[in-house]
């Protein structure tokens, strides 16, 4: 799975290089409710995602405040931890059970610095990451909850079942009884 979606991001990539850096990651299985990274601690790892949803998120006077799903297949962690190796600000928790490949920092930065397709791979990653963020700060700021939470169901639908109505609120920015008049309003294909 994680040559097929590395290959999809740069299709251009040697196939020899591809495997050097995919035989670099390891598997590893988490319960539901694991704290992968947590505040002041520095990621370590990059995590490609397989198998099951994990969720960032800060707390501010004992509220969970959602930043983001992973899910596969996709990458997760704390991207600027991981990437200036500082200390995070909020955690990364699984919500499912999760499967998963981890890759170290040093390893990684060794293997982009000597492969330059795998630099260039994780440069059109980062501009998709980057691509991805401004899109959602546009819709937080300049969307109201309805068009909010129908955008949400277009883009990913099958985490309504998966994710608790709570997170889902927290993500989009929408108080919860709020959110349990939308699923109650708005037209839900699954």
């Amino acid at each position: 799975m994680l040559d097929k979606y590395l290959t999809s991001i740069n299709p251009n990539i040697d196939s020899e290089i591809l495997q050097t850096y995919i035989d670099s990651w390891t598997e590893q299985q988490h319960p539901r409710k694991t704290i992968l990274t947590e505040p002041g601690n520095t990621q370590k790892d990059l995590y490609f995602i397989f198998e099951g949803i994990q969720k960032s998120y800060f707390l501010n006077d004992g509220k969970e405040h959602i930043i983001a799903f992973t899910y596969a297949p996709s990458f997760s962690g704390i991207p600027e931890s991981f990437f200036t190796q500082t200390p995070s600000k909020y955690y990364l928790e699984t919500i499912t059970n999760t499967k998963l490949l981890k890759i170290s920092y040093d390893k990684h930065m060794e293997l982009l610095q000597e492969h330059r397709p795998i630099e260039t791979l994780f440069r059109l990653a980062a501009e998709k990451i980057l691509f991805g963020l401004v899109h959602r700060h546009y819709e937080l700021m300049a969307l109201d909850i309805e068009t909010r939470f129908k955008n949400f169901l277009q883009r990913s639908p099958h985490l309504l079942n998966q994710i608790p109505h709570k997170d889902l609120a927290s993500y989009l920015r929408i108080d919860a009884s709020n959110f349990s008049k939308l699923l109650g309003k708005v037209k839900i294909l699954v």
